[in-house]
């Protein structure tokens, strides 16, 4: 495969595709950040009633159906027999629902000015695509590596065969949906950000091979504002170079780690995040709430989220227009991850499994068969997330990280809790903790 990039300036960017795009699009034209929930019920009426409340809020928002932990998995028949008994459901049955009744209730909720997106995280979504293009959904999201690695044991081989089907079967709609990739996410932390934009940039890639004209590509905001700043503008130009000739924009999701359990100090990440997208030119904003640390946010407790990033925005909106990132290397590291995974094979979903078969691409800490699982990160002392071992990667392992000692399960687990106890402790006491050593 050529890894030449097929930049804007000899492909045109495209113009809004789709009724997804269109409102993202005309948002970003007038100033405004769109804030979306991750929003899921099992119940139709309960839905409903959230897409509403949601549509209602007061911002620019998009609607979220997240499915239920039977539909990822292709177990329909007992998504169908919970919905039958009455149990309580951890999301929304598109399948078992059939598309007929989604299709009517999208009909009473989404429209130009609400679209509506429906989340998943299935590694073999063919049912799942086939439901929510019979139902006229607007957009979709996953990705044939980021659905696979993280949630399932399914072959990253299998994964990219299911996902070159379900993006042809979008690809073929007369009405465009829009998908999102995962890419950005992988693990939801401590996974350095050239891999997440690398990733993130190579499914966008996937996306548009298989004919799908109506992107996004994603980042999951992570432990430094300054390193984020840096990744979303690397994500920005190497989408730029290779997507030039899609619709594309950038998703930011606020953290998605262990979150601080005190309502002041998830607020805060929840503002942090809110700034970074509007200083970052970001056009959407995936928010979490206070809740995550405890249980299933309500719908109340998703409108407030919404609501409040929204208004973070605007305030930010007003302050300096541009805030210019810092140059740590981290574009040309993500773009050297794209080139040189791109050698191996004749298109991309061929060179994402022999990349991850030869441990080229290799996420820290994730178990998947398919995954070398030799590389390792750590949060170091500024609180920067960076490579403490690079395995078979073609990333630089920073000169004072040499000799580090190996990251032990005490260690792993104070990393983990890094951003919890940094916002709690930030609310409680006033100070800023130290980096994990």
């Amino acid at each position: 495969m050529t890894v030449a990039p097929r930049t804007a300036a000899t492909l045109p960017r495209r113009g809004p595709h789709g009724r997804f795009s269109r409102f993202v699009g005309n948002a970003r034209d007038a100033g405004h950040l769109v804030v979306q929930p991750r929003m899921g019920f099992g119940e139709m009426p309960r839905m409903r009633a959230g897409l509403q409340a949601v549509r209602q809020a007061r911002g620019a928002t998009v609607g979220t159906i997240t499915v239920d932990s039977y539909t990822r998995v292709n177990d329909h028949e007992s998504a169908r027999r919970a919905l039958a008994k009455g149990d309580d459901l951890n999301g929304f049955p598109v399948v078992a629902h059939g598309p007929e009744r989604v299709r009517e209730m999208l009909a009473q909720v989404a429209g130009e000015r609400f679209p509506v997106q429906i989340r998943h995280g299935s590694a073999q979504p063919q049912e799942l695509f086939a439901a929510l293009a019979a139902a006229g959904a607007d957009a979709t999201e996953g990705g044939p590596v980021s659905y696979c690695l993280p949630y399932s044991r399914v072959p990253l081989s299998q994964a990219v065969s299911a996902w070159s089907e379900c993006c042809r079967l979008l690809a073929d709609l007369a009405e465009p949906i829009h998908l999102e990739s995962f890419g950005g996410c992988m693990l939801g932390q401590l996974c350095p950000p050239s891999l997440l934009v690398a990733l993130s940039v190579l499914e966008g890639m996937f996306f548009r091979e298989h004919g799908l004209r109506s992107i996004s590509v994603s980042y999951a905001q992570q432990t430094d504002p300054a390193q984020d700043l840096e990744a979303l503008a690397a994500l920005r130009a190497l989408a730029g170079e290779w997507l030039g000739d899609a619709d594309w924009h950038v998703v930011l999701y606020t953290y998605m780690g262990v979150f601080p359990r005190t309502p002041v100090g998830a607020f805060r990440i929840l503002e942090d995040s809110a700034r970074l997208a509007v200083r970052s030119g970001t056009e959407r904003l995936i928010v979490k709430t206070p809740a995550e640390a405890h249980r299933i946010p309500t719908v109340a407790e998703n409108v407030d989220a919404l609501e409040f990033a929204a208004a973070v925005a605007r305030d930010e909106s007003t302050r300096a227009p541009h805030v210019r990132p810092s140059d740590t290397g981290l574009y040309e590291e993500a773009r050297t991850l794209i080139t040189s995974t791109l050698r191996f094979g004749d298109d991309v979903g061929s060179a994402l499994v022999r990349a991850f078969a030869r441990g080229h691409l290799d996420v820290p800490y994730c178990l998947h068969q398919d995954n070398a699982n030799r590389s390792r990160a750590r949060i170091d002392a500024r609180g920067r997330l960076r490579w403490s071992e690079s395995g078979g990667m073609p990333v630089a392992v920073p000169a004072d990280g040499a000799g580090e000692r190996a990251v032990t399960a005490r260690g792993l687990i104070d990393m983990l809790g890094f951003n919890e106890r940094r916002f709690d402790r930030e609310q409680l006491v006033g100070s800023h903790p130290r980096g994990i050593r």
